[in-house]
């Protein structure tokens, strides 16, 4: 298993944020399109009905994010808690043949102090890749299968991983 961006991959599924909670709420990313997880029961999307994709609320590393945190942690010093992943949501933007719906979905963060400003950006042009139909899903997990599955890489890797992936 590894983190890479704002995907937690493994030999066999693609996570938007963190894998499944103990509830198995998730959001699975498939060559064929997303598949949401949670404990009312599974929704699906084909990519091709699909116009749009994106990671919304996304905690980003950073001075005013350090700031929050040092709020948050305040705040559970006096209140308790503190200690649930951050959440996000995923907009996901499909096409009807009257108007364009979009919907939500909530995923938990993979980790704790903020996702890196640019492996954010180059996952967000990942996810539209696989809504253009210009990248697919499997290549991320057949990665898992050969390099990946020495974990998470360094930082300089995992944007060049999300690179040729976004590029390719």
């Amino acid at each position: 298993m590894a983190m890479v961006g704002l995907f937690w991959i493994t030999e066999d599924a693609v996570y938007v944020g963190s894998p499944p909670a103990v509830d198995g709420q998730c959001v699975r990313l498939t060559s064929e399109g997303v598949v949401a997880e949670d404990p009312y029961g599974t929704r699906t999307w084909a990519w091709e009905e699909l116009r749009a994709a994106s990671v919304v609320d996304v905690p980003v590393k950073g001075t005013a994010r350090r700031l929050g945190q040092a709020f948050e942690v305040l705040l559970a010093a006096v209140g308790g808690s503190g200690d649930e992943p951050a959440e996000m949501s995923l907009r996901l933007t499909a096409t009807d043949p009257e108007v364009d719906v979009t919907e939500e979905v909530s995923v938990h963060a993979a980790v704790s102090g903020g996702y890196p400003t640019d492996e954010v950006e180059l996952s967000q042009s990942l996810l539209a890749r696989f809504v253009a139909g210009e990248a697919d899903p499997g290549a991320l997990t057949a990665w898992a299968r050969g390099d990946g599955h020495h974990g998470t890489p360094k930082a300089r890797q995992r944007q060049a991983l999300l690179r040729s992936w976004a590029e390719a």
